[in-house]
């Protein structure tokens, strides 16, 4: 196994053991197992992933000792609407659907058919949708902790950016380039999902040719679909994630 591997691996097992130990600490559980399966039945009831729904365990505080709800006075909101993503019903609700149906969005915006999706846990961005890139590229922003990227600055900058020419812009370390150009990418736009002055995610589209740039019509495209999206993550994690851990409370309190 490559460095690389053993990183990610880590990287992805990290919230997910962190989760497990609380689990075990709050509901008196016999052993980390324990705690995974609750995690793993929950994630699949929700339809959420394993990951988003360990995240949220070590992110969110507890429930009060002894209370029978977590979120006793929470208040509920339907889904905002996705009007540029065409979608309906029960798949507006579906976070994978939801993301992909963004990413799509976004490379008819710039006109390309090689992206991303990636979003914000741990402090970190987290790869979550692909189109067009290899298993070098994939593997190598499997998670992005640093500003060597543009994905990271746009992200601390909560704003659009584009490199217009990856191989001399001076916004990446030699690796991060690298990893970029072998996988067809001469030039790439970063697009933040905001909710609130939030950062919650950013899709990326990755271009064969160097950019003369965005025209405003398309960056203003951009921006209405990172609003939009960033709010229906934001209600995601405020409804769906919440609903789970309001179920995972309630079955660990019933199997104790």
């Amino acid at each position: 196994m490559s460095a690389l591997e053993m990183r990610n691996r880590q990287l992805a097992r990290a919230a997910v053991d962190a989760a497990q130990r609380i689990l075990v600490h709050r509901y008196r559980l016999a052993c980390p197992a324990e705690g995974f399966e609750l995690l793993k039945q929950t994630s699949q009831r929700f339809n959420i992933k394993l990951h988003t729904l360990a995240d949220a365990v070590v992110r969110i505080a507890g429930p009060d000792a002894g209370a029978g709800r977590w979120f006793p006075r929470r208040a509920r909101f339907v889904a905002p609407a996705l009007p540029d993503l065409a979608l309906h019903g029960a798949e507006a609700e579906s976070q994978a659907v939801v993301l992909r149906a963004a990413l799509r969005r976004v490379l008819h915006i710039t006109e390309t058919d090689m992206g991303n999706v990636q979003l914000a846990e741990a402090g970190m961005l987290r790869l979550e949708k692909h189109t067009g890139l290899n298993r070098y590229f994939t593997d190598f922003f499997a998670f992005v902790e640093d500003s060597t990227t543009a994905c990271a600055q746009a992200a601390q900058q909560r704003q659009q950016i584009t490199v217009k020419d990856v191989e001399s812009a001076d916004i990446f370390d030699d690796d991060s380039r690298h990893a970029i150009l072998q996988a067809g990418s001469r030039a790439a736009h970063s697009l933040p999902l905001t909710s609130r002055g939030q950062v919650i995610g950013m899709i990326s589209s990755h271009h064969e040719h160097p950019l003369a740039g965005l025209s405003q019509t398309q960056l203003t495209a951009l921006e209405n679909t990172g609003a939009s999206v960033g709010r229906w993550l934001n209600w995601h994690r405020h409804t769906v994630v919440l609903d789970a851990l309001e179920h995972l409370h309630s079955t660990a309190r019933n199997h104790r």
